[in-house]
Parts: C-alpha cells; sequence; structure tokens
C-alpha cells in the first residue's frame, strides 16, 4: 500500500442552469463570487465564477442540456428535478452565516431554511439559486 499523501484538490464542481443571465446575477450580486469565464457556445453560456481570493476554487454554470450522451427523455428529467430544486446541491462555507443569509435574503433568493443550529452541530441556512439548485451555507471558525 502506498502511503503517500496526494497532491489533488477540488478545481471546479459544475452546477446547471437555465436562464445565465439569471444565475450569473446570483453568483455575482448576491452572493459576490468574481466572474472568472462566461464562454458562449452554439446559444449555450457556461460561466464559472468562485470566490474573491480563491482562484484555485471555482463553480462552472453550464446548460444541463449540452451534457454529451444525455437523452431527451434525461434532459426532461433533469429539467423537472431542478424545477423541484432536488438536482444539485452545493455546501458554501462562512464565517457569518446570520450575516450572510440577510444579503442573500436581500438578494431576492428563494428561502428554503432560515439560520439554525442544526442537531448535527453545525449552524446553516439553505437557499435556492435560480435554477433551483439547493445551496446551504454552513458557519465555519
Amino acid at each position: 500500500m502506498n502511503t503517500q499523501t496526494m497532491d489533488i484538490n477540488i478545481h471546479a464542481s459544475f452546477l446547471p442552469h437555465n436562464d445565465p443571465d439569471a444565475s450569473l446575477a446570483f453568483y455575482r450580486d448576491v452572493l459576490g463570487f468574481e466572474v472568472r469565464n462566461d464562454v458562449g457556445y452554439n446559444g449555450l453560456r457556461w460561466i464559472t465564477v468562485g470566490p474573491p481570493g480563491q482562484p484555485g476554487t471555482s463553480i462552472v454554470l453550464y446548460p444541463p442540456a449540452a451534457s454529451p450522451g444525455v437523452t431527451d427523455d434525461e434532459k426532461r428529467t433533469v429539467a423537472e428535478m431542478m424545477a423541484k430544486g432536488t438536482y444539485a446541491i452545493v455546501l458554501l462555507a462562512t464565517k457569518n452565516v446570520d450575516a450572510a443569509f440577510e444579503r442573500i435574503q436581500a438578494g431576492g433568493a428563494e428561502i428554503v431554511e432560515e439560520p439554525t443550529d442544526q442537531p448535527y452541530g453545525v449552524r446553516d441556512c439553505a437557499v435556492r439559486d435560480p435554477a433551483g439548485n439547493l445551496i446551504r451555507v454552513q458557519q465555519r471558525g
């Protein structure tokens, strides 16, 4: 067994969008993320955003209909799950979840759960982005 530590980190995660302008406004203007890339191809857009000061970690907001190998039935299922808010989740962290929640709420996000002390030992809240993705924001040191 090799006991060497791997040098692997999370570079980018993907979240679907169905309205690139609404998603861009949410991640840039409400969450305060910087836009790292905005690429259009065949009328579709892939937008890369990330927290300031963390250039190595990004979220790519992508059009799920452009995923290769996905059948029309699967595209419909994805669209239905996005509409219900059950398709994608991201967990973010902040030092002050209450302040972050106030800003997100003021930005018009759909609120799922106000800041709550969870029985598993964290304080967090949950909102949905314009595409229905669940975003949990956890308070961390």
